[in-house]
Parts: C-alpha cells; structure tokens; sequence
C-alpha cells in the first residue's frame, strides 16, 4: 500500500471544528497553568520562606513550557494538596480531554464510511488506534467539555483569591 501525494482535504466544516477544538486546548492549557501558579502560592503560605519562594518561582518559570499531559498532573497534583472537592471527576475529564487533544492535534484524516464523517488515523503511545469515525459535532462536543474543564478549572484559581490579568485579555464588568 502506498501514501497518497497529499492528505484528503477536510470539509470545511470539519476543519473549522478542528480549529476551535484546538485553540480550546491552548486556553486550557493557560488556566491549567493559572491554576497551578494560585494554589501553588496559595500553598506556600503568608510566611513562605526565601528559599522557598524562590524554589516556587522556579517551577512557575518551568510550567511555561510543559506539555498538556505534564499540566494536567502538576493541577491534579496541587488539587489533592488543596482539597478541592470534585478532583477526582476533574481529574477524570482532564485524562479524557489530553487523549482527545492528542488525536485531534495528532492524526491524519481520511474519509469515513458514512458521508460528512472522517476517520483519524492515530495510534496512541500504547499503540492503541482510535476505532471510529468522527464528524464535526462530535469534535465540537469534544471543544465544549474542553471549555467547560477550563471554566471549572478557573473557578478554582480565583477562589484562591490569587487571580490576574489574562495576557492580551481584559474580563468585562
């Protein structure tokens, strides 16, 4: 079997939801990293030591360049430590969600079986195939639990009171 000269070209429609998708992923990724930054601090508390606080410093430097899948674990981590109540099923959809980011930022598209539906071709690092066929609702349904994780995970970050100005975005009153 040969490769094609070039990839199947998407639906428009198809190709729209995957760019909102992805652009939900990034802003993920920032309130993850907000999040990970206010109840890190929040942690440290009032009477932080120097070393201590320079030690914090370092690892929000470091968090800048983490991976969706290395965020993910330093907030779930951070949530255990703070005790926010819903961590495990917050935990649970984040898992989802770096699975679906992946495929969606990852895979090649084919044509499915079924008119208007595409097929992703993607194995996994446990070379686990993704077996279905996808249409653009089901990648918009996969950018709205997106959206909604990110909600939920800055809630959490302003109710540690420590919250900010988000770069190039100002909040409307």
């Amino acid at each position: 079997m040969s490769l094609p000269r070039a990839p199947d070209r998407l639906s428009d429609e198809m190709a729209l939801a995957i760019g909102h998708a992805v652009s939900g992923f990034g802003f993920l990724e920032e309130a993850l990293k907000r999040a990970i930054f206010s109840l890190t601090r929040q942690g440290l508390g009032e009477d932080a030591t120097e070393s201590a606080l320079e030690k914090w410093l370092r690892r929000m430097e470091e968090i800048a360049d983490d991976s969706l899948g290395t965020l993910i674990d330093s907030f779930v981590a951070a949530t255990n430590r703070a005790g926010i109540e819903d961590r495990q099923a917050l935990a649970g959809t984040l898992s989802e969600l770096r699975l679906r980011r992946n495929l969606l930022c990852h895979a090649s598209w084919r044509p499915g079986d079924r008119p208007g539906y595409w097929h992703p071709t993607f194995i996994n690092t446990r070379g686990e195939r993704y077996p279905d066929d996808m249409n653009p609702q089901d990648v918009r349904d996969i950018h709205a639990a997106t959206l909604q994780a990110a909600r939920r995970i800055v809630s959490i970050m302003r109710a540690t009171g420590i919250d900010g100005e988000w770069a190039g975005h100002r909040d409307e009153d």
